[in-house]
């Protein structure tokens, strides 16, 4: 168990909420993965840490999910924020022929569609479990302008869908729809500006961008991986091996790697780390990445390991929380929209 410390960096633990390998190109969604959550839960309060929960439109109508998450709130030892796959989403308006296989972003939508799945999202976490939700991440991380004004537009406070020195270019949504390029946007904290979210503004959505190092390569090894089509076959399997950007996100291979992002961002003096992880890849089967019992209990180990790592040395926090600190930390004033309360219940409207 760790003490809290204000002077310590933040340790930020997101977990993406879903439906049952996401993944898949099948039409029917099942939520069996809310039964995997408690023992993950435990783990987080054996070491002082606090998840947040980004919580998609499925999940939040599972039985199992729902008393789970009003435990944790009853508890207050994890903060539930939204998270938003835009196939599922109501209202559903078709955008091809078969959307559960192109899987549009939020932002392939017309502004008006996208602001009713949005609201959709935001109102069945307060009608469930009585909150103001105000931390988010896009479905399949792509954020844009239109999207930033809507969550503005909804009081959400914290965002962490930007993945700093990533582009996204040859991954798909709805046919000839745009994607997202994080490559020049930064990788540090920032509130964002909603006329162009790749710089800083005076909104009150403070971007907290996932926590992604490049790694340096080889001249070698760089020229012939650029001669590799994006998206490609042989392009994925060379990335797969010799990434050169790293995750603080478990992949079964990566256990030394995520400590050396952890250590050296305390380091460097680094205000926070975000760790990322699917709530189905805590199930055996429930993702590509973690398809036996024994890769998930190697990924329990491999989460042990972070998080006795990094509980003496960082302090652990909600999004909520780390926002909060991080206006007070600016001198912004109470109406700038820091959260009073993380997890408040709202009055009835």
């Amino acid at each position: 168990m760790t003490t809290e410390n204000p002077s310590r960096p933040a340790f930020i633990i997101t977990i993406d909420v879903e439906a049952d390998d996401a993944w898949n190109d099948r039409t029917a969604v099942t939520t069996r993965n809310a039964a995997f959550l408690p023992r993950f839960q435990t783990l987080c309060e054996r070491y002082g840490l606090r998840p947040t929960y980004l919580v998609d439109w499925t999940m939040a109508r599972s039985p199992e999910f729902q008393q789970f998450g009003r435990s944790v709130i009853e508890s207050d030892t994890a903060e539930i924020g939204m998270h938003l796959h835009a196939w599922t989403t109501p209202p559903i308006v078709p955008l091809t022929e078969a959307d559960h296989r192109y899987k549009p972003f939020l932002m392939d939508y017309p502004e008006a569609v996208m602001a009713a799945k949005a609201e959709t999202a935001t109102r069945v976490l307060e009608d469930t479990f009585r909150i103001t939700p105000v931390s988010h991440r896009a479905g399949r991380w792509m954020l844009d302008e239109r999207y930033a004004r809507i969550l503005i537009d909804l009081g959400y406070l914290a965002d962490c869908s930007v993945t700093p020195h990533v582009s996204w270019q040859g991954t798909t949504g709805a046919p000839g729809g745009r994607v997202q390029d994080y490559t020049r946007f930064p990788a540090e904290p920032y509130f964002v500006d909603p006329r162009a979210v790749d710089r800083p503004g005076d909104s009150p959505l403070l971007e907290v961008p996932m926590t992604i190092v490049r790694r340096p390569r080889g001249a070698l090894t760089s020229r012939a991986r650029a001669l590799l089509p994006p998206g490609g076959t042989a392009r994925r399997l060379v990335d797969g091996l010799l990434p050169d950007r790293l995750w603080l996100r478990p992949n079964g291979r990566n256990r030394r790697a995520m400590i050396g992002i952890a250590r050296g961002a305390r380091l460097c003096g680094r205000d926070h780390v975000e760790f990322m992880l699917h709530s189905s890849e805590l199930m055996p089967g429930g993702s590509p990445y973690f398809r036996t019992r024994r890769s998930v209990e190697n990924l329990y180990a491999d989460m042990e390991a972070l998080f006795a790592f990094a509980a003496p040395r960082f302090d652990g926090r909600t999004l909520a929380e780390y926002r909060a600190r991080f206006a007070a930390r600016a001198g912004l004033p109470s109406d700038h929209g820091s959260p009073p309360v993380p997890m408040t219940r709202r009055a009835e409207r």
